[in-house]
């Protein structure tokens, strides 16, 4: 599925969005992916797609600390969190954004979440969110977690 993804950022980004449901369907089947992972993807997205503006407050004000819940542990790995929680103190993503983003990593159901797949995530609540993507973010959240060198 995070193929999919990857897929679907790197095709749609430059035009702000990607298809509709039947549309992308077949344009994934044409790209060559499987029927499983295209479902998943698509259900994913489409549980991606009710994260509006509506749904959640515009922003949270706490002077708190995160904890996280025991299925959000197995779910998402140390290092994955770590990163959340540090992308959040930089700015880079908001509370909500945040929340956001460990509603649908704990959504895939995959234990122990590397943090490159979590940044794969970031990249698509930030771009559904229609936020203006700041560039070197994009590579960031682009490059794989192991390559990136400490200065």
């Amino acid at each position: 599925m995070f193929e999919i993804l990857m897929y679907l950022f790197e095709s749609y980004f430059e035009s702000g969005g990607y298809p509709e449901q039947d549309k992308l369907e077949r344009k994934l089947s044409a790209a060559g992916f499987e029927d499983n992972d295209i479902n998943e993807a698509l259900t994913w997205l489409s549980a991606l797609k009710q994260h509006n503006q509506d749904n959640y407050p515009s922003k949270l004000e706490h002077a708190g600390q995160r904890h996280f819940a025991e299925l959000e542990r197995q779910r998402i790995s140390f290092e994955a969190r770590q990163f959340l929680l540090f992308a959040e103190q930089q700015h880079l993503i908001s509370a909500i954004e945040r929340e956001m983003i460990i509603d649908r990593a704990v959504a895939l159901q995959h234990e122990n979440l590397s943090v490159d797949k979590l940044k794969l995530i970031m990249l698509m609540i930030l771009w559904n969110r229609h936020q203006d993507i700041d560039h070197l973010l994009i590579e960031e959240l682009l490059s794989p977690f192991h390559s990136t060198q400490l200065h």
